[in-house]
């Protein structure tokens, strides 16, 4: 998960779910006196706003043609020929890596980075986000038997060696499966979906080949052994546990990890002087941490050649470079000094822009309170314009503004389909009369409520207070005196820079320029018992939160108009997932879902129906809506076991039907990918699905030019 804010991504925006973006919290991780004994961790779990999603997509059968992706990858691509030999590539990164085991809780997208660049994976994924067979590492892998039990056969390339020298081999493939089967408790492992259903493996006929043999069926058998370590990594507990959270000393890509330099907070990766591929054009890649922020102001002064940035920064660092070099100061507020960024610095930075793989939704907390109900969750999500808040965020960005149909794959993945009409679009006198067969009607206490509302908030520990009125909660059109506004769509032209309204305006949620105002608000909040129905909309407030917070604003608005009432309450980013979202202390909120390839595997903890635990607990693995059903959990099952790839689809498409229908949780939008780019660095930029090529990218040779993107704002 990860919450987005103007951020690009991974991403809440980061490596959480995704919605604003929030700071660098993360799942919940491992402490050296209580293991982690979790069974599948999603991959990527909470996207932060620079986090990386690196789950493999399926594949399709070859008579079905999978739907495109909305936007390709913006990278200027250029031929090794134009790329210039050495140099070091300064690449923005949201924090050091606590670990660099991908297969930790604690995990991040900046592990990601560096496992891509210098470990195996035998599968990647290309622009189209399809897995294929990795060449550098592969030859090829199959299934070659399913009867009495699956078999694939992995035959390796043979130049394919560790940084050592061995090869890569069976003894490899063995103590990754023994670290991450589960059956061995004292390996502090996030995830073993699949590998738990390994029987065993084998040298093949010969030392180039890997035989694995499964238990039981496993169609995702390609999520497997990507990234995959070396067996001083995986072979004991300590090694796994301690040895490769700051040192990878054996490696196999195109680059290795010299060092982790906690006091400049780099991680810095130098060329494999063993690598058998296509030699690394760049002589070292520096993954750099530099928060959001601070990223415009890296950008300018050279700091960093390369940095997902938020589409405040877009939009400065656009502006700067269609000025020219006036050297006038940049114009505007936000969380960069304009006056410090002077538009001749930013000249030479372009923005590459896609669409990531991962989605924003709204959460809807089902384990109490009104939201309990299956037709309060339902009139919630029938009253949105899940079409209008695509246009909010992406719109301005010049990004296609389409509703995401699923949550369990994006366009141009092969198991996409828009099953929203399970559902229903949005119909308001729909909302109003599911709302009024769970028992709400007009009237109540409202005005006592919402004093006790507003004491309560004031008591709350931990939570902003900074913004949003005295108790670090407000209502979306309300003002101090209790009055309500309509919403005021024209007021603030840029969405990402709307916020609460203090002077000069009614606070509310505001639309691009040009959208009409919505209908009268009706008479007041529904109540029932004597209880308005009130929700709670939890959002993280530090920098990057203002994209969720224009989106909350509207989305409040919305409710407002079926007698819904959503106090926003802004919380620290640090607090936002750990004591908010993963606690289940909210009704209401936004975060992000990365992609996956493999839904069957990934996605099941994610809508997995909550358990009672031995201790009287609920198990709510990552199923933080607290809503599933039996019927989800069993589709996810059968998908995971048929070995056919179109049953496997149509499985999945009839599980996300059915999470559409529970209303859980409602997909927004994917979220935009704004990458801030010296305009010399080439190969790299926006990847959208695909796995980068770490050797390709470098900076273009004095002279050389290419042929900027279709349809790319250079700023």
């Amino acid at each position: 998960m990860s919450y987005d804010g103007d951020a690009p991504h991974a991403v809440p925006a980061g490596q959480r779910p995704t919605g604003a973006r929030p700071a660098t919290t993360r799942p919940p991780h491992r402490t050296a006196s209580r293991p982690l004994r979790r069974g599948a961790l999603r991959s990527a779990a909470f996207l932060t706003a620079g986090a990386l999603a690196v789950p493999l997509l399926a594949g399709c059968g070859e008579d079905e043609k999978p739907p495109a992706p909305l936007a390709g990858q913006d990278i200027a691509p250029a031929a090794r020929s134009l790329v210039a030999d050495g140099s070091t590539l300064k690449w923005a990164v949201d924090a050091l890596p606590e670990t660099l085991n991908t297969f930790q809780a604690d995990a991040d997208a900046g592990t990601g980075r560096v496992a891509q660049a210098v470990l195996p994976s035998m599968f990647r994924l290309d622009a189209n986000g399809r897995p294929v067979a990795n060449p550098a590492y592969l030859e090829s892998a199959e299934v070659i038997e399913t009867e009495p039990r699956q078999v694939v056969l992995y035959k390796l390339n043979q130049q394919a060696v560790w940084s050592d020298g061995r090869e890569i081999g069976a003894a490899d493939f063995v103590a990754q499966w023994r670290a991450l089967s589960g059956r061995n408790s004292a390996y502090w492992t996030a995830r073993n979906a699949g590998y738990d259903r390994i029987a065993k493996i084998e040298r093949g006929d010969s030392d180039l080949q890997v035989r694995v043999t499964f238990s039981r069926p496993y169609a995702d058998w390609k999520s497997l052994f990507s990234p995959l370590y070396p067996k001083d990594v995986t072979g004991t507990p300590d090694a796994f546990n301690d040895g490769a959270r700051r040192k990878l000393k054996v490696t196999a890509g195109p680059f290795r990890v010299e060092k982790v330099d906690t006091a400049n907070k780099d991680v810095v990766l130098t060329r494999n002087p063993r690598w058998w591929g296509r030699p690394a054009k760049l002589e070292k890649i520096v993954l750099h941490a530099v928060p959001r922020d601070q990223r415009a102001a890296a950008l300018a002064d050279g700091s960093v050649d390369l940095a997902e940035v938020d589409a405040a920064d877009a939009q400065r660092i656009g502006l700067a470079h269609r000025a020219g070099g006036t050297g006038t100061p940049l114009q505007g507020g936000g969380r960069t000094s304009a006056r410090k960024l002077g538009q001749q610095a930013l000249r030479d930075v372009e923005i590459r822009k896609s669409l990531e793989p991962a989605y924003t939704q709204l959460a809807l907390n089902g384990a109490g309170g009104p939201l309990a109900d299956e037709r309060v969750r339902r009139a919630v999500a029938r009253a949105l314009d899940r079409v209008e808040l695509a246009r909010l965020v992406l719109t301005p960005l010049g990004l296609p503004a389409v509703p995401v149909g699923s949550h369990l794959a994006l366009s141009g993945q092969a198991a996409y389909a828009d099953n929203s009409g399970a559902l229903g679009a949005q119909d308001a006198k729909e909302a109003q009369a599911l709302l009024a067969d769970a028992g709400w009607v007009r009237g109540g206490p409202l005005k006592e409520q919402h004093k006790t509302q507003k004491a309560a908030g004031s008591e709350r520990h931990g939570e902003d207070v900074s913004e949003g009125g005295e108790d670090g909660a407000y209502i979306v059109g309300e003002d101090d005196k209790g009055n309500r506004h309509g919403t005021a769509g024209d007021q603030h032209t840029d969405p990402h820079l709307a916020r609460e309204g203090r002077a000069g305006g009614a606070p509310g949620a505001y639309a691009p320029k040009g959208t009409a105002a919505p209908a009268a608000a009706p008479a007041g909040p529904l109540a029932k018992d004597g209880k308005p129905l009130a929700l709670r909309f939890v959002l993280p407030s530090g920098p990057g939160s203002d994209t969720l917070n224009s989106v909350a604003e509207r989305i409040s608005a919305m409710l407002e108009q079926v007698g819904i009432r959503a106090t926003i309450t802004k919380v620290s980013d640090e607090s936002y997932f750990r004591d908010h979202i993963a606690a289940g202390d909210y009704d209401l909120a936004l975060y992000s879902w990365p992609a996956t390839a493999f839904p069957a595997t990934d996605a099941r903890p994610v809508y997995a129906k909550p358990l009672p635990a031995a201790d009287g607990s609920v198990n709510v693995e990552q199923n933080y809506t607290r809503v599933g059903t039996d019927q989800v959990d069993q589709l996810f099952d059968q998908a995971a076991t048929t070995l056919d790839e179109d049953e496997a689809r149509d499985l999945i498409k009839k599980a996300d039907s059915r999470i559409w229908a529970a209303a859980g949780s409602i997909p927004l939008y994917q979220r935009p990918q704004l990458v801030g780019v010296r305009k010399d660095v080439v190969n790299a930029g926006a990847f959208g699905f695909q796995t980068p090529v770490y050797e390709d990218m470098g900076f273009l040779k004095k002279g050389a030019k290419v042929s900027p993107a279709p349809g790319r704002d250079k700023g």
